[in-house]
């Protein structure tokens, strides 16, 4: 199918920008939007010293780089669509991740390395702002302190309380059962 490319502007030789026809190949969607394979008609030199027309293949942006020729119909060309991926399917149900991680607020009053406080999860209402990103060893260390509580409204204690207290409490069986 035949497709108008854009040819950039060349300011050291003084050319503006350019529209030459092109045969379109494929179309191919990706993250950042369409890119189009497209064949130049270019000239190549063969062995014997003669010149024959030939064809420059490229991928393109699109729409910044291509136009439509008027009358065409572009339906038979291979059109690559993007495939959802499982990310972006995860996100549209649960919505964004939230930041990884967790977040001490610590209780008024208290002194020494007994000092509680209660874990959260960083987007938590109860959260103290500006407080640092605890990585998961750290969240830990800090929630086997028995003055540390882990918050049940924004889901840390369900978050953590398995690899605190291993999975076994979850289902209610006792350790050793089968």
């Amino acid at each position: 199918m035949p497709v108008r490319v854009v040819l950039p502007a060349d300011p050291l030789l003084g050319t503006e920008q350019q529209e030459i026809v092109a045969r379109l190949w494929k179309r191919r969607q990706t993250e950042t939007g369409w890119v189009f394979l497209v064949g130049l008609p270019s000239y190549r030199d063969l062995e014997d010293g003669s010149v024959e027309a030939a064809e420059y293949r490229v991928w393109v942006r699109a729409p910044q780089h291509v136009r439509r020729v008027d009358g065409v119909d572009y339906d038979q060309v291979v059109t690559e669509r993007l495939e959802r991926s499982p990310q972006s399917v995860v996100r549209e149900v649960l919505g964004e991740r939230r930041a990884s991680g967790w977040v001490l607020a610590k209780v008024r009053g208290g002194r020494g390395p007994d000092r509680g406080g209660v874990l959260h999860a960083p987007d938590c209402d109860e959260a103290p702002q500006g407080a640092p990103l605890l990585d998961l060893e750290r969240a830990l260390n800090v929630a086997e302190n028995p003055a540390t509580r882990l918050c049940p409204l924004c889901g840390c204690a369900q978050e953590l309380s398995p690899l605190l207290k291993g999975f076994d409490h979850i289902t209610g069986s006792e350790s050793g059962e089968s």
